[in-house]
């Protein structure tokens, strides 16, 4: 039977340190899931992205170690896509050690280390004065950006 595992992020602004916890996260099982947050459960959580859901969703599923992602919607679902998809393990960052100690009567819970030095609350404060920018606005600029290579490329 094979080993099922999930986690859950919002991935914005992917980096290294995203990377290696999938990475990781494959290595303890047969099959990774990744729920990944959509929009409006970030604005309910008071985050804001700068990458779009669905440009989010197809980056992590273009990752060779995921096999499935899924959207993350609201707190409460992930007991019922323990059952749903009939998941061994829970895994998610050190960051939330504790919080989801409610599903080890479902399935193991394991807290991974954080990659040391990368994380995306570092890379948006140091972006702080481009940040106020709208993602609107931003989408837009790469799409002049993009206009300029083409014609003058």
């Amino acid at each position: 039977m094979a080993k099922t595992v999930i986690t859950y992020g919002t991935f914005d602004m992917f980096h290294i340190g995203h990377l290696n916890l999938l990475r990781r996260l494959s290595g303890l099982g047969d099959r990774l899931i990744v729920g990944v947050s959509t929009d409006e459960f970030n604005a309910g959580k008071g985050k804001r992205t700068l990458i779009p859901f669905e440009h989010r969703a197809e980056i992590v599923r273009s990752l060779r170690y995921v096999d499935h992602v899924i959207p993350e919607t609201n707190w409460d679902q992930k007991l019922d896509d323990i059952q749903r998809y009939a998941v061994h393990t829970f895994a998610i960052g050190e960051d939330w050690k504790g919080a989801f100690d409610f599903l080890k009567p479902h399935c193991e819970v394991v807290y991974l280390s954080r990659t040391d030095g990368v994380s995306t609350t570092q890379l948006k404060r140091s972006l702080n004065p481009f940040y106020s920018v709208s993602r609107e606005e931003l989408m837009n600029a790469f799409d002049v950006l993009d206009t300029l290579r083409k014609d003058f490329g």
